[in-house]
Formats: structure tokens, sequence, C-alpha cells
């Protein structure tokens, strides 16, 4: 067997897990969740389950990983837990059926890449989106969206994923950078700010709830806990990287993105008066965005420059996602990466095929997810970090790290106690939530 890889900096893995963070749930997902839920209301409990359930749970996932020296399944087994595979087996299913509905998305996104170069959404935003999200031209996006993906994992740790995601996270700050400056000189700006940032404690004490289950969702997913990757990721580094440094520098980059992108999208929106349907699903969230660039000046290159960091940061998430079950494969059954990078690929995008047939697929997929898999998951994680591999955690968490004994006892009841009670809480709303709408057909 061939030596296995290994990040070729810190840097690289930073960047890396940043990329697997920042993508499509941060750029399009979060602006619109954020307007669905109150806005700043939605704002402030996200921030609160970013740093407080998010960061913690990170670092189980990256203790686990480093400690285990491999895939997300067989490092369970190399710390001595074998009977904990099962944990990160879920994460490697969690990954599959969340990238074979995202690669859908990813494949709108070059789609609308494609409409702003051609002016194709301007006369009407409503149609293009129904003339590219579902039917033929969805399939063949989406498959050339999971080419991309394959192509880049099959590549390998180094000269695949580390290489493209230290093009694409620059890319993506400058470019998101650049956008929201331009956008403060919209008329209406000032409006989309203060929905943004001004919380109304009203709203989130008569809301808090409601408010819960898609904040928490939106961290795990925008974190990506609960799919593995970190523990896939976090098995290529050295004993010497600090773990809690690298995993503040991944939350804090990854909460940055988050927050840009809605400087860029509610002055936009409320410049162009679409807030009104920013909270209205999937489809309306391109509808209202690709509505919004058909009626400003220079709008099919703003749309243009939106629309590809919208690809930069899909790609960067979803060659995280096709990484967890490659790595598993490869490893644990001897495949070379490029076949089962191909296999691994050609199943998710089969599995997606449904995704494709109507955003109601696609929203199942989603809630699932969000409010079932990776609640599961991260509660999983958070009971084998906190009451079985307690010991290994604690001293994996202090290698490198100038963190002191305090930090670490503080991290580790953190993880006991706190962390699972939120998850707990969050399961149970979201579960209510996907019954009631499965009960009153809401999704087919």
């Amino acid at each position: 067997m061939s030596e296995r890889e290994t990040w070729t900096s810190r840097i690289g893995f930073i960047f890396a897990a940043v990329g697997s963070a920042v993508g499509l749930g941060n750029i399009w997902s979060f602006p619109f969740q954020t307007a669905a839920n109150g806005g700043a209301a939605f704002l402030v409990v996200y921030l609160l389950a970013v740093f407080l359930i998010g960061f913690p749970t990170m670092m189980a996932e990256f203790v686990i990983g480093r400690r285990g020296e491999q895939n997300p399944v067989a490092s369970f087994k190399n710390i001595g837990y074998g009977n904990w595979s099962f944990a990160g087996g879920l994460g490697v299913f969690s990954s599959l059926v969340t990238l074979s509905f995202y690669s859908v998305v990813g494949g709108w996104v070059l789609s609308y890449i494609v409409g702003s170069a051609t002016g194709a959404y301007f006369g009407d935003a409503g149609a293009y989106f129904g003339s590219i999200a579902s039917g033929p031209t969805a399939i063949a996006a989406h498959a050339v969206f999971m080419l991309v993906t394959i192509g880049i994992v099959a590549s390998g740790v180094t000269d695949g994923i580390e290489r493209a995601t230290t093009f694409m996270i620059p890319a993506i700050l400058v470019l998101l950078v650049g956008l929201a400056a331009w956008a403060t000189t919209l008329e209406g700006a000032t409006a989309g700010y203060a929905f943004y940032l001004s919380p109304d404690f009203g709203v989130i004490a008569d809301n808090f709830w409601s408010i819960v289950p898609p904040a928490m969702g939106q961290a795990f997913f925008t974190l990506s806990l609960g799919f593995s990757v970190m523990i896939a990721y976090s098995s290529y580094l050295g004993r010497d990287d600090s773990l809690p440094a690298d995993g503040g520098a991944i939350v804090v980059v990854n909460t940055l993105v988050a927050l840009l992108a809605g400087f860029v999208v509610f002055p936009i929106l409320f410049a162009t008066g679409g807030a009104g349907g920013a909270g209205g699903g999937a489809g309306t969230a391109f509808v209202a965005l690709a509505g919004a660039f058909g009626n400003l000046p220079a709008g099919g290159i703003i749309g243009f420059v939106f629309f590809a960091v919208l690809l930069f940061a899909a790609l960067s998430s979803s060659i995280s996602l096709l990484e967890v079950p490659v790595s598993y494969i490869s490893e644990n059954y001897g495949y070379s990466r490029a076949t089962t990078a191909v296999a691994m690929g050609a199943t998710i995008a089969l599995v997606g095929v449904p995704a494709t047939f109507g955003t109601s697929w696609l929203g199942f997929y989603n809630d699932v997810v969000f409010k079932l898999l990776l609640p599961v998951a991260v509660l999983l994680i958070a009971v084998f970090v906190g009451w079985v591999a307690d010991t290994e955690a604690v001293d994996e968490l202090g290698r490198g790290s100038t963190f002191g004994e305090s930090f670490t006892t503080a991290w580790l009841w953190w993880v006991r106690v706190v962390v699972p009670f939120a998850v707990i809480v969050t399961l149970y709303l979201g579960v209510t939530a996907l019954y009631e709408g499965l009960n009153t057909g809401a999704y087919f």
C-alpha cells in the first residue's frame, strides 16, 4: 500500500477545512435562512450556535481524526473503540446523501453563470429558474458539477484538494469583499443592513424555539459537522499543529464569509424590492437574486461575479463531501483513489437524480440531513468524545497546543454536557417539524 498523503502545510489544511465549511450553506443558504427566520434575530441565534456548539464539536471531530490517522470509520478502531465505527459510518452516509442533492444546486449555479453571461434570466427570472431547475438541463448541469468534483478528488489530497482550495478560498474572500463594498453604493442598502444587523430581542424571545432548529442545522452544515469531513481532514494532520488554534481560525473565517454574504445579498434585495421573496426556499432564493441582478446597472457582470463566488464555494464543499466516502473505501478495501472517486461520484450522481425532478425532492433531502442526520451524528460524536474516549481526547487536544489544562478540561465538560443537551433539543424540534411536513404532504 502506498504511503498515506498528508497536507503539505498547516495553511493547506486550514484552507481545505475552510473550503469544506465555506459552501453554498454560507453564501446561498445563510442569507435566505436569515431572511426566513426573523433577520437579525436568526443571526444572533446562529452565531451563538456556531461558537458555543459548533466550535467545541469541531474540536471533537479533530481529536478523533488526528488520533486515529485514518478515514472516519477506521479512526475509531485505531483509537481503540472499533465498536463505535458506526458513528463515523453515519457521517459517511450523511456526506453521500448531502452531495447527491448539493450537486444539483451546484448545477443550478453553473446554469446561472451562463445566464449571467448571456442575459438569459433578465427578462423573466422565474421562467429562467423553471427552465434550468428540473429536467434535462438540471440533469446535465448536475453531471458536469459532479465531474469537476470527481476530477479534483481523484487527483489526491495535495495535488487535488489542497491545490484547489488554496486557490478558491482567497478568491472567494477577495470577490465577496469587492461585492460587499460595491453593495454599499446601492440606494436602499441602509434598510438591508438594518434588517440584517438590528436584532429585535422580542422576536427572539417569541420565536426562539422555532429559530433554534434552522440555526443549529445551519451551524452544523456551514461548519461541515456531522459529515465526518473534519475527521477525514484532520487525519492528514501532523501532531505538532494546535487543534484549538486551527479550529478557531476555521470557524472565524467561515463565519466571516457567511456575514459577508449577508452584506452582499441584503443590500441588493432591498435596493431592488426583492426582499419580500427572500425566504421562500431554494428556488425563490435564486429567482430573487437573479431578478435583482436584472434590475441593476451592469447586472450581468455583478451576477456573473456573484455566481462565480457561489461556484467556488460549492466546489470547495463538494470535494470534501466526496472525500469522506472515497477515503473510507480506498483505505478499507484497497481500491485506487481515482477509481474510487469515479465510482462513488457516479453513484452519488445517480442518487441525486430525483432532486432534478423538482424542488420538493430537494427540500425533502435537505430537511432529512439538517433535522435528522446531522444532529444524530453530532450527538454521537459528543457522547463518544465526552464519555467514552475522554482520556484520549484530552491528550490529543493538548498536543501542539499552547492552551493549558484548564482549557481542555472546560472543553471536555462542555462537550459532555452542554453540546448533547443542545443537540437533543434541536433533534426533537427538528424531527417534530420533519414529521409534520411528511404528515401534511408539504414535500410531495
